[in-house]
């Protein structure tokens, strides 16, 4: 048996614990059980993300309201974070065009709420960015990602990670501008892959690279083999 070092120095301590902390957990558990509950009425949703930073005259911002259009004729929701950007020209497309269009935002300080194109049955608001995320994978079909910064990047690694841990089923994860996500993904093959072997060959299989929204739903149709039969289920159970 190993035996371990003595410590050359006392272990630091909290300044303070404030008793309300143990509480916590139960406003983590009120967001969870109302937005399931909300979530499990609406049905299977295809998640689409990008960055609040997007104009409505950007390019980008247009291709998000197609995409969201093309998705609500392939008779699914659209989920998104619930603000301005490529969340606003989803949930825009989603609403535009006759389908349910979902938002779940979250509480930041010096932000604005959430979007005008949101049916408000389908608005949750969260606190907690991992009680958000957990919704955002269970009830998504398909990760649509459209460019965007930090936060888009954090969902998207995040999912690839819990796919390629087997925590959650497979399913579709599309990354929508090929002049914006190739670098990243010459990156991911050439570095991460080939020099430095921090990931396996068939982890490149788990995104793909698309233009335009009729090969969002290709993809998408070709996953689940044109399903008609309203099978589908949400990624995991809790």
């Amino acid at each position: 048996m190993l035996e371990k070092n003595t410590p050359k120095t006392t272990q630091k301590e909290w300044s303070d614990i404030k008793g309300e902390n143990s509480w916590t957990m139960f406003k983590v558990v009120s967001e969870f059980v109302e937005s399931f509950d909300r979530m499990n009425k609406i049905g299977p949703c295809i998640s689409i993300f990008g960055s609040a930073r997007t104009k409505p005259e950007h390019p980008y911002y247009q291709l998000g309201v197609d995409v969201a259009k093309r998705m609500i004729d392939d008779g699914y929701g659209v989920i998104t974070g619930g603000g301005p950007g490529i969340m606003e020209a989803a949930n825009k497309g989603a609403f535009l065009n006759g389908g349910a269009s979902v938002g779940l935002s979250i509480n930041l300080p010096k932000e604005q709420g959430f979007n005008k194109y949101i049916d408000m049955d389908k608005l949750s608001s969260f606190n907690y960015f991992f009680v958000r995320k957990v919704i955002f994978v269970k009830y998504a079909q398909a990760f649509v990602v459209l460019p965007g910064g930090f936060g888009t990047l954090d969902e998207l690694f995040e999912v690839l990670t819990l796919i390629q841990t087997k925590k959650i089923s497979r399913f579709p994860v599309i990354l929508v501008g090929k002049k914006y996500w190739e670098g990243m993904m010459e990156w991911i093959k050439n570095v991460m892959l080939e020099e430095e072997r921090n990931v396996n060959p068939e982890d490149l299989d788990l995104v793909q690279i698309v233009e335009t929204p009729d090969e969002v739903s290709k993809l998408i149709s070709d996953f689940y083999g044109n399903q008609t039969d309203n099978k589908l289920e949400p990624n995991f159970n809790l």
